[in-house]
């Protein structure tokens, strides 16, 4: 017992040591994010509209059926609607969730039929029903990353067009028409509501909506702000483009220091499966002495736990927010 302990008391102190190293260095990024949101926050309670409408999202409810719309008001659809929405397509919420459904029963399905085993085919089954779902998150993600790094570029075409004297609307317009997707879809959008009668406040809130990031709140912030205050906009686009840079250095540098810490998560949840369709596939005989014991499936159970629970804590300590 005071072997477990003392094992317990230096797992503590590695660990409370390593978030005393990692806390100093990187949680002024989260209160910069704080900050800015914080900004947003009292610019976005001054519009008399409140939350801003998405034009993505309105296009295509009105194409949609009255069946097909009264699906899309059942609870947790606005926020899949968005997440869809943010990675850049126009698919309806309720039809990746019946897509889920539809992948959760043939998954079912299969695992019960090679296995024979009820847990066994609901892990299948809640593994195929997250697929719709973790692509939806994927295009996202990458939608989001090709967004940040073309943001730099854009900022600066804006800043060349504001010195040579071009209205800021024109700016948009430039990098909406010069530029690939995602930034130009997105600027375009603004350009376009502007056009369209819309406040200039709100469709850059709805921009920020669609893409959420530090950078496009620093962005919205400086525009907003000299909106109201005045000053040189192409002098504060200068500066930010500089910290956007700053920040992609410093991000490929701990993605590159943690890559050992990915490497662990990805050996920790890959390992077991494999080693058990191994298993399974040489030695068939020699499973069933676990799986037909009472204790088998708790001890397995017991492992897929502990599994994620390691998974999600390195994810945790190497997922730092720049």
């Amino acid at each position: 017992m005071s072997m477990w302990i003392f094992i317990g008391l230096v797992f503590l102190a590695v660990f409370l040591l390593a978030q005393g190293m990692v806390v100093p260095v990187f949680g002024e990024a989260s209160k910069t994010r704080k900050r800015l949101q914080a900004r947003l926050h009292s610019l976005a309670e001054t519009n008399a509209r409140g939350e801003v409408a998405s034009l993505l999202r309105e296009k295509y409810l009105k194409e949609l059926s009255p069946l097909e719309r009264a699906l899309e008001t059942l609870p947790g659809m606005a926020h899949l609607a968005q997440l869809i929405e943010q990675g850049g397509r126009a698919t309806p919420a309720y039809r990746v969730v019946l897509l889920s459904l539809v992948l959760a029963i043939a998954g079912g399905v299969v695992g019960w039929t090679f296995t024979r085993l009820s847990y066994a085919a609901l892990l299948v089954a809640a593994g195929a029903f997250m697929v719709p779902y973790l692509l939806v998150l994927a295009r996202r993600g990458r939608r989001l990353a090709k967004f940040e790094e073309q943001l730099p570029e854009a900022l600066d075409v804006m800043k060349r067009a504001l010195k040579a004297g071009h209205p800021f609307m024109q700016c948009l317009k430039l990098v909406a028409e010069d530029m690939d997707e995602p930034i130009s879809k997105e600027f375009e959008y603004v350009f376009t509501e502007v056009n369209y009668g819309s406040d200039l406040r709100r469709a850059l809130l709805g921009m920020l909506e669609r893409i959420p990031s530090v950078s496009v709140m620093a962005f919205i912030t400086a525009v907003l702000v000299q909106k109201e205050t005045g000053g040189n906009l192409a002098e504060t686009l200068e500066r930010i483009t500089a910290v956007i840079r700053g920040r992609f250095k410093l991000h490929r540098r701990i993605k590159s220091l943690s890559a050992e810490g990915r490497l662990s998560a990805w050996i920790l949840m890959l390992v077991p499966l494999v080693l058990f369709v191994v298993i399974w596939i040489t030695s068939p005989d020699y499973l069933p002495v676990l799986l037909d014991n009472p204790l088998g499936p708790k001890l397995i159970t017991g492992a897929a736990v502990l599994g994620v629970i390691g998974i999600l804590w390195i994810r945790r300590i190497i997922r730092i927010r720049v």
